[in-house]
């Protein structure tokens, strides 16, 4: 598919210009296409178009839109502005003229085009991580990263529980402790049994939520308990490898019987971190904030640098030396996986 050309700068000055006009007049006094904006939220997006949600009094209607050439993106979640187009396809009903300002994003990196939007007006993000084969904290580590980034309120679960002994469900309440005392909230759940369903469902209540994780941890599974006409494809997992296959094809944004709504995107199975700094990426470790500004040297790496705060901390055992390793990983992978020209936004 061909990529969208680029506005010039005072292309992009116009849009932004004529955007702002149209915001502070309201959909009541701009008409666009002898049309009046009608205000409404991104309930599907593929390819070059998107499914607004509109309500108008008792009624819900879903306009199939066109997207302005002058809009740089439109994603799940996003409030937006359209008109009614008569002169479309058969297929397409309205055009999205306006943006409206998020309240929060999630994005993730893109080698190609940078920092790419993926869902938008998010209150929640569910960290899922399967028990087998094994539980990777620094997958889970690289997640809370991002949350705390975004300053988007993280929740994780710990999935397929059912398949743990005894002494294999003691080792991972443990393992799970120092994200307890961080004040992460944790749910353990089975899709098998039904156990932590009734806990997530309450944590997902009238908020608007986003599941992540790597494939094969469940993700579909567990849409499928919470909201059963879904219709989400489970993927089987492979015998040979242990991962998952990918199987949500559009981003689409679905209405929960618990009150809330779940974004569920292809965009976040897994995303890095390259794009973020090291100083964002320490403050994305909460426990280390405090110390933050107190080692001897300003640029201190918090290895074996003198005058290390944070390092006498976990010699100290104020913070988990588990998650300082962590944090060391999620660096030195950091720069594996950073390409050498990172496109501006």
């Amino acid at each position: 598919m061909a990529k969208k050309p680029k506005l010039t700068h005072r292309q992009q000055r116009q849009v932004a210009a004529n955007r702002n006009k149209r915001l502070k007049n309201g959909p009541s006094e701009e008409a666009v296409n002898s049309a009046d904006l009608i205000e409404g939220r991104v309930v599907g997006r593929f390819g070059k178009h998107a499914d607004v949600e509109v309500r108008l009094a008792d009624n819900i209607d879903i306009f199939r839109c066109h997207i302005r050439r002058t809009i740089d993106s439109v994603v799940c979640g996003d409030d937006v502005l359209i008109s009614k187009d008569q002169h479309t396809k058969a297929t397409l009903n309205g055009v999205i003229e306006i943006v409206k300002d998020r309240r929060s994003m999630l994005s993730r990196p893109d080698y190609y085009d940078g920092v790419k939007p993926v869902a938008a007006n998010i209150d929640q993000i569910i960290i899922v991580s399967a028990v087998l084969p094994t539980v990777s904290l620094n997958i889970i580590d690289r997640y809370l990263v991002a949350c705390e980034h975004i300053n988007i309120h993280p929740v994780i679960v710990m999935n397929k529980v059912e398949l743990l002994n005894t002494e294999d469900e003691k080792q991972l309440h443990e393992s799970l402790e120092i994200y307890r005392q961080l004040g992460y909230s944790i749910i353990f759940t089975s899709c098998k049994t039904g156990q932590g369903l009734d806990d997530l469902n309450r944590h997902l209540s009238e908020k608007t939520n986003i599941f992540v994780g790597q494939s094969g941890v469940g993700k579909s599974s567990l849409i499928n308990q919470i909201l059963p006409d879904a219709d989400e494809v489970v993927g089987d997992i492979s015998e040979t490898s242990g991962l998952g296959q990918h199987t949500t094809t559009s981003a689409k944004l679905l209405h929960l019987p618990c009150g809330g709504d779940l974004i569920d995107s292809p965009g976040v199975r897994e995303f890095g971190l390259w794009h973020l700094t090291p100083e964002e990426v320490t403050w994305g470790f909460i426990e280390f904030r405090q110390y933050i500004g107190g080692c001897k040297f300003r640029d201190c790496k918090h290895l074996n640098d003198p005058g290390c705060m944070i390092r006498e901390a976990a010699e100290k055992g104020e913070i988990s030396q588990i998650r300082l390793d962590s944090y060391h990983k999620i660096l030195a992978t950091m720069e594996e996986q950073r390409p050498s020209y990172i496109p501006s936004n």
